[in-house]
């Protein structure tokens, strides 16, 4: 095998004190045996040392103890290198079977495609499946739970959206700890996000549309596909952008609210480009902007909010890969590593680019940029809930 390789430094002082801990506990008795508390009494100490003092006896006792100890204390910490060997090449060997990526939401959505094109990509990359499980229920917390206790192995991972931020605040009995229950891969892709109305509401543009839901608040209806979904979180910062509450109409998925919107029974929503569009391109809906400050390829009709003078409604639907935590930071990266050649991949790219979304930079595919981004988003989304009072529990 060649010798174990060098250990952490950091890891060693973590190590060396619990084995130290360990070692005492494991050898070391109440007292020396036979010594009473009379120091210049003459005792007899079994063994070969025949009869001597007190001082004598404890000296010997505690250089005797201290071997025993030193050799508990070295085979622990052989122990300990040993497990870090078979970590490490366990690491280096990263993946030998397929991987589970849970997507905590239905098949066939937004996160739903970005995953499946991800997926198949990197699996091509890692040289192992990539099966995408949908474990939807409870705004995504369902799916990100079962990840959060499964084993740190680099086996399980979760590809989320921004909802693993929110759900933070959201859900106030949330079953884990979104900050420290997770390691990170890094992040995917971030969608846009479109204003939209029903097709015969009377305005033309944003200014307009914010006028008229500002004079008519107590009836203006904004639609989502239910709390804690994109539609949901987009509809809250709208309101707070614009300082005035309307009335929120919840739907259990995307489908019957389009419908509604369709079919004019609300009056506003705002979506994810990926679900709106085929129905702003066909004409069934208005279109006041896009969450972005560049306008897009796919909608270069359609103003941004920067242009339309409300730079705080700036947000898009932005998607990371999770593992348990304890994954090793070796797994993570090599994860990353292969998702950086998934966003590279021309295929991925150009269907990216007909659903209006952009794919991460490589610098931005990292566990540092996602564990940043994380921290950030749960920052800014806290008082836009707290304050619209909205809470999925």
């Amino acid at each position: 095998m060649g010798g174990f390789p060098p250990m952490d430094e950091a890891l060693w002082v973590e190590i060396h004190p619990l084995l130290f801990v360990m070692a005492i506990k494991a050898r070391l008795p109440a007292r020396p045996p036979l010594l009473n508390d009379n120091p210049g009494s003459q005792i007899a100490y079994p063994g070969r040392h025949g009869g001597a003092c007190a001082a004598e006896v404890a000296n010997i006792f505690i250089r005797e103890e201290s071997m025993k100890i030193l050799k508990t204390v070295t085979g622990l910490a052989a122990a300990a290198a040993v497990s870090l060997f078979a970590l490490s090449a366990s690491a280096q060997n990263y993946p030998e079977r397929n991987i589970t990526m849970v997507v905590p939401f239905a098949a066939g959505g937004p996160t739903d495609t970005v995953a499946r094109l991800v997926a198949e990509s990197m699996s091509k990359d890692l040289g192992q499946q990539i099966i995408v499980e949908n474990v939807g229920g409870a705004g995504g917390t369902l799916g990100a739970g079962r990840v959060a206790s499964a084993d740190p192995d680099g086996y399980t991972v979760l590809l989320h959206h921004i909802g693993m931020a929110t759900s933070a605040t959201l859900y106030r009995k949330l079953a884990y700890d979104t900050l420290n229950a997770f390691e990170y891969v890094g992040l995917v892709t971030e969608v846009p996000m479109t204003i939209l109305s029903r097709k015969n509401l009377e305005t033309t543009d944003l200014k307009g549309l914010i006028d008229y839901a500002k004079a008519n608040k107590d009836k203006v209806t904004v639609a989502n596909a239910g709390i804690g979904a994109a539609s949901h979180l987009c509809g809250m910062l709208f309101m707070s952008a614009i300082e005035t509450p309307l009335v929120t109409v919840p739907y259990k998925g995307t489908g019957p609210a389009m419908t509604d919107l369709l079919g004019g029974q609300v009056d506003i929503m705002c979506d994810q480009t990926t679900n709106t569009t085929k129905q702003i391109q066909g004409g069934t809906v208005k279109a006041y902007a896009v969450t972005t400050a560049k306008r897009l390829d796919v909608l270069p009709d359609v103003p941004t909010v920067v242009e339309a003078g409300l730079p705080k409604l700036e947000v898009g639907i932005w998607h990371g890969i999770y593992t348990p935590k304890g994954t090793p930071a070796e797994i993570n990266e090599k994860l990353s590593k292969s998702l950086q050649v998934a966003l590279k991949d021309k295929n991925v790219a150009a269907r990216f680019a007909e659903l209006g979304t952009t794919p991460s930079s490589e610098s931005d595919a990292t566990p540092a940029a996602l564990k940043a981004k994380l921290e950030s988003e749960i920052a800014r989304w806290k008082p836009v809930i707290e304050a619209a009072g909205q809470y999925a529990d």
